[in-house]
Order: structure tokens, then sequence, then C-alpha cells
């Protein structure tokens, strides 16, 4: 079946897997980003299955109120609503202050929040309405530096499980990822005496959002899933 699926933070490394392999499958596919431009060949490369717009700010519920109706229209419906926009800060509290827990809360949670709930009228419309979020294997036990990610994610499965409650008698399941660090350019370049090889990739964890946002995963709702590789 093919299904309209859209990706917030669609520009990122993760949002990007997760469009390519969603695009393979010949999915009708949205990437929306608070950055202006997708890197550059990104829209070649996943071509014309593919709709890119970015310098969207999820954070604003009108924003993303009318970029959810954009999609829904320009692929005739909505199926999918994969959740990625994001952030990530190291920060102590001492060091820190207090600014780091609002602006990881804001673009964790209220973008996942605003787009979900604009999303939500269009997904039950669908005969198999899929929330997939991302949170943190991260957000189970929060370590030293991690506190204001880890309450924003800790959220997020939180938001998870709440709303899939609230719809399951409506047909939509909503389900979150949970990784650990992610093969990334710049989780490589912050820790560059790592074993890579046991982190977890993008590609990998794309596979595990789309099987989640499948016709297959249509008995499973409120699963926080961890994919932690061999962290």
């Amino acid at each position: 079946m093919t299904k309209s699926l859209l990706v917030t933070g669609g520009f990122g490394v993760l949002g990007r897997a997760v469009s390519a392999a969603a695009v393979a499958r010949g999915w009708r596919t949205a990437l929306v980003d608070f950055s202006p431009e997708p890197p550059a060949g990104l829209a070649a490369s996943l071509g014309d299955g593919a709709y890119l717009k970015g310098g969207v700010d999820l954070a604003d519920p009108a924003a993303a109120r009318t970029v959810v109706e954009d999609v829904a229209q320009r692929q005739g419906g909505l199926d999918v609503l994969v959740n990625v926009a994001g952030g990530f800060t190291w920060t102590t509290l001492a060091d820190g202050g207090v600014e780091p827990w609002g602006d990881l809360h804001r673009l964790n949670l209220t973008t996942a929040v605003n787009t979900s709930a604009a999303a939500i009228p269009l997904l039950t419309q669908s005969t198999a309405g899929r929330i997939v979020n991302v949170g943190a294997n991260a957000a189970v036990k929060a370590a030293a530096g991690m506190g204001p990610y880890a309450a924003s994610k800790a959220a997020i499965h939180r938001l998870t499980e709440s709303l899939s409650e609230e719809l399951k008698d409506q047909g939509v399941t909503v389900n979150a990822v949970l990784p650990s660090i992610l093969d990334t350019p710049t989780n490589r370049a912050d820790m560059p005496d790592a074993d890579f090889t046991r982190w977890v990739t993008p590609d990998a964890l794309a596979q595990v959002i789309l099987f989640l946002a499948s016709d297959e995963a249509g008995a499973v709702t409120g699963a926080l899933l961890p994919v932690t590789g061999r962290v």
C-alpha cells in the first residue's frame, strides 16, 4: 500500500535516512525542516517521490497546522507522521543555567506536540494512521549534563503513551523509538575515540521507524522501543 508520510526534521541525518527509506518503498514523502534550504543534492537523491519544505518553525502551532495541511493536500491525505525534529545540548545546571531546559523542551517536545495535534484530524481519516516519535534511551536514566535533553525526551515518552491511549479507538497507533548513540558525523567528531561499530546507524533506525509505520505493526501501540545497537 502506498502511504503518505511526513517527516519533521527531514533535512537532518536521521530525517534524510527515514525519507530515503520511505521513498524506496514507494511512499509519498514530505520532509519538513526549520532550516531554510535542504542540503545540496538531497532533492535530486530523493527524486519525484519527495516534497521538501524548509523554513518551518514547528514550535509555532499555526506554522505546524499550515505545513501539515499543505502536505496532505499535495499527497492526497496523510497516513504517517514521523517526529524527528529536535536538538541536543550537553550542559550542567550549575554552568548552563535554566535556559537550555526551555530551549530543548521547545525543540524536542513542542514541535512534536504541535505537529501531532495538526496531523490527528488527517490521521484519523486514514485506514492505518501512524505516529512515530523519536525518544531517547538516555532519557530512561539521565547522566550528568544530560538533564535538559533527557527531560525533554522523557516528555516525548509520556506523550507517546498518552496519545496511544487517546487514539487507540480511532485506528491510529502511536509509538516511539529510543535510540542510543547514532553514528553521525557530529557524534564521531565529538567522540573520536569511541568504537563507532557499536553505535546505531541512521539507516538501521530508519528501518525500525518504518516498521512501526507499516501495516505489519498495526497491533503495536504505546511502545517505547529501545534501539541501542551494542552501546
